[in-house]
């Protein structure tokens, strides 16, 4: 897909990302979550290191994920990432909020003028 076409992922997505793929797939380390998302997305979106780092530590921080080292598929240690349940709770409430706010923003660009 051209450059051009890559779409940036909005303020506040990215960790209920993290959170939805962990729930979905189990631990994983953080370059497995980048490319879990980017791979759902098609590569529309496109995670660097820093980005997806930056929210796995905000995401510990809050005791929404927990953190374990271990063994790589390619035989390298690399800290693996899990949901915890403060972190599923988190992930129930944030799905229904972007639902009911998905819901509205299909209303009104569906809205005719009057």
């Amino acid at each position: 897909m051209p450059p051009e076409k890559k779409t940036a992922v909005l303020q506040g997505t990215l960790d209920l990302m993290v959170l939805q793929t962990l729930e979905a797939m189990g631990p994983l380390h953080g370059y497995g979550i980048a490319r879990r998302i980017e791979q759902v997305s098609e590569d529309v979106l496109q995670l660097n290191q820093g980005t997806i780092y930056a929210s796995l530590l905000r995401l510990q921080q809050k005791r929404w994920i927990s953190a374990t080292w271990g063994v790589s598929e390619n035989n390298r240690k690399a800290k693996f990432y899990a949901i915890t349940k403060t972190g599923q709770k988190q992930l129930a409430a944030e799905t229904e909020s972007w639902l009911r706010l998905a819901s509205i923003m299909g209303q009104l660009l569906r809205m005719e003028g009057e």
